[in-house]
């Protein structure tokens, strides 16, 4: 690394301090507010982590820029980096709570030899892998999952369910591999399609019409909202004690009407437990195991009923939207580029892009929701045992334990009060919800900022980034087209979800699939995380709602009350009026942060 390759350094300071390993501050460390915005749980990080498998991909596909992709913990929050391919491959060990990774030496013209086996394979892996999903994968998947949704949790002794620990990892351990395959196919077609517009159109920002060309529409995420709407369809055209049922103020008040009268038992019967069987495995945050998915609490299914009854939503038309602005993307991105190789080479990169689409919300509703949401499943069933024996007092304690201190506190052996342990992981957990995380700590070289997948966290544009004019002004990427004005609502919680009223802007750290409940009636979208090919840009541009992403702190410096305006086309949010929270509300706000 040579001086002039090193564009800036952070290695800590008294409000973000960082203890540091060997050769850890030489790497570009970068937030990943993309995934998980909130401290992360001992449990998680020891076995939920996206990051676990990613050594598979590199070497599968025989990438020549990375050899991994590691995780850091600092102050509660989830750093990662990528480990250059000339730095060495992953031998995975055990120490007594948390995976190692010590590294082998790898010979330095390595990257220079496997690029070519990168790029012979990939156009492959991108033209077949929809048909490998359907008719492979993902009924693979869906068989795994079969036992877990049919295990008998309650008459399992804590043995039976020790084991099933082991067998539901090795099932997580599996599905992400088929995740990274994935991604990576898709990731790259993506990236190729980015590159072959700009060398056929010529230098500007394609951004915008790069985000239409992500669209799908047909895929799980939209069966989803197909059968929300379903349910809205009926309670429109039937009315009576269900309709009268979903007027209430909160998801709490309709789901204790329905329980009160024979047609709202009947709907939860018939309706709302069957959706939740289907749909349920997902929940706030998808990528830490500590937010009670849907199938738990069926608050947040109902709470998208009651929304799409409110503005009478019109899947239909919306899907046909979608597919309309796709099929005018496909001729846009054509028109103007003449005949010949560019033009072919164009054709040929959208066809291929084109046909992994549907996979993005796919392998989210498969992978990184439903299968952590069954490693979930399988800790609160553990978690209820060991509260039994009175050895916790919650079934959620479990995630503040690491999986050898769980396996330890099973078996008998743990040698300290696995309590008092809990107690204090929970406190420490809630002190880092103070602590604002920094986008990145480390070395940024020109080197790590060509990590293909940095451009998802709007790097190297963060790095970039000039400070605002004033405090009035927050700047970010613009992902979805178009200027709205209203008032914000900072959301931080799922028990926020009800808070939102119609036409209001969202403000919030990241989205998830699961917050598509709110995109029918919410006017605007900001985040502090994500890049154009992120969760809330894409479903933005899906829903046409105007949208500004990766700003980094507007959770920080927006109030829920304050009257804003978003620019989606510029990438600027204005803050136009100030309202000041009484101290009652300040403290709900906060508390809420932390739930």
């Amino acid at each position: 690394m040579t001086d002039s390759n090193v564009r800036a350094t952070f290695f800590g300071d008294a409000d973000f301090p960082i203890e540091w390993e060997d050769g850890q501050k030489e790497l570009f460390w970068v937030h990943d507010d993309l995934h998980i915005p909130n401290p992360i749980s001992p449990m998680y990080a020891d076995i939920g982590g996206w990051w676990l498998n990613c050594d598979y991909m590199f070497r599968r596909f025989g990438t020549p820029f990375a050899s991994d992709w590691i995780v850091k913990i600092i102050n509660g929050y989830v750093y990662t980096a990528a480990v250059p391919a000339k730095a060495g491959v992953k031998a995975e060990g055990f120490e007594y709570g948390a995976r190692y990774t010590p590294r082998v030496p790898l010979d330095p013209e390595y990257p220079n030899q496997i690029g070519a086996y990168l790029g012979w394979t990939l156009p492959y892996y991108a033209d077949n892998f929809l048909d490998w999903w359907r008719g492979r994968l993902r009924p693979e998947m869906e068989r795994n999952f079969e036992r877990f949704d049919s295990y008998d949790y309650d008459g399992a002794s804590l043995l039976d369910l020790a084991v099933l620990l082991e067998d539901v990892i090795d099932m997580h351990d599996r599905h992400w591999q088929i995740h990274w395959v994935l991604n990576f196919a898709q990731f790259s077609s993506t990236t190729a399609l980015n590159a072959a517009i700009a060398e056929a159109k010529g230098p500007g920002d394609h951004s915008a019409l790069m985000g239409r060309l992500q669209s799908s529409t047909e895929n799980r995420n939209w069966d989803s909202i197909e059968e929300l709407w379903k349910m809205k369809e009926k309670i429109k055209a039937d009315g009576g004690d269900v309709a009268a049922a979903f007027e209430k103020a909160t998801a709490t008040d309709v789901l204790a009407a329905l329980r009160e009268t024979e047609a709202g038992r009947a709907f939860i019967t018939d309706k709302l437990e069957p959706y939740q069987k289907v749909f349920g495995y997902k929940s706030m945050w998808a990528h830490e195991f500590s937010f009670k998915t849907w199938r738990e609490n069926p608050a947040p299914i109902v709470e998208a009923v009651r929304g799409y009854l409110e503005n009478d939503y019109d899947f239909p038309a919306e899907l046909a939207a979608v597919a309309a602005d796709l099929e005018a993307a496909k001729v846009e991105v054509m028109e103007g580029v003449a005949e010949g190789p560019l033009r072919e080479k164009l054709a040929d990169a959208l066809a291929l892009s084109l046909k992994m689409n549907p996979l993005t919300p796919d392998h989210h509703f498969y992978i990184d929701q439903g299968t952590n949401a069954r490693v979930r499943i399988v800790l609160i069933a553990i978690g209820k045992k060991l509260v039994e024996q009175g050895v916790l007092a919650d079934s959620e304690d479990v995630m503040y334990l690491r999986y050898n201190e769980l396996r330890a506190v099973m078996a008998g052996g743990y040698p300290g009060n696995a309590a008092e342990l809990v107690s204090d992981r929970r406190d420490a957990r809630e002190d880092a919800y103070e602590i604002r995380p920094r986008d990145w700590v480390g070395t940024a070289t020109d080197e790590a900022l060509a990590f293909p997948y940095w451009s998802l966290w709007a790097f190297p544009e963060k790095l970039e980034r000039k400070p605002p004019e004033n405090d009035q002004i927050i700047t970010g990427l613009p992902a979805s087209t178009g200027v709205v004005e209203g008032t914000a609502r900072v959301v931080l919680s799922p028990e926020e979800f009800e808070k939102v009223e119609k036409r209001e802007i969202i403000v919030c750290r990241m989205t998830s699939p699961a917050w598509v409940v709110l995109f029918t009636r919410i006017g605007g979208l900001v985040t502090d995380a994500g890049g154009m090919a992120s969760h809330p840009a894409v479903v933005s541009r899906e829903f046409s709602i105007p949208a500004v992403v990766g700003t980094s702190d507007a959770t920080r410096r927006i109030k829920t009350g304050d009257r804003i305006r978003v620019n989606g086309s510029t990438g600027q949010v204005d803050i136009l009026e100030g309202f000041e929270l009484s101290a009652e509300h300040r403290a709900v706000r906060d508390l809420s942060a932390h739930i």
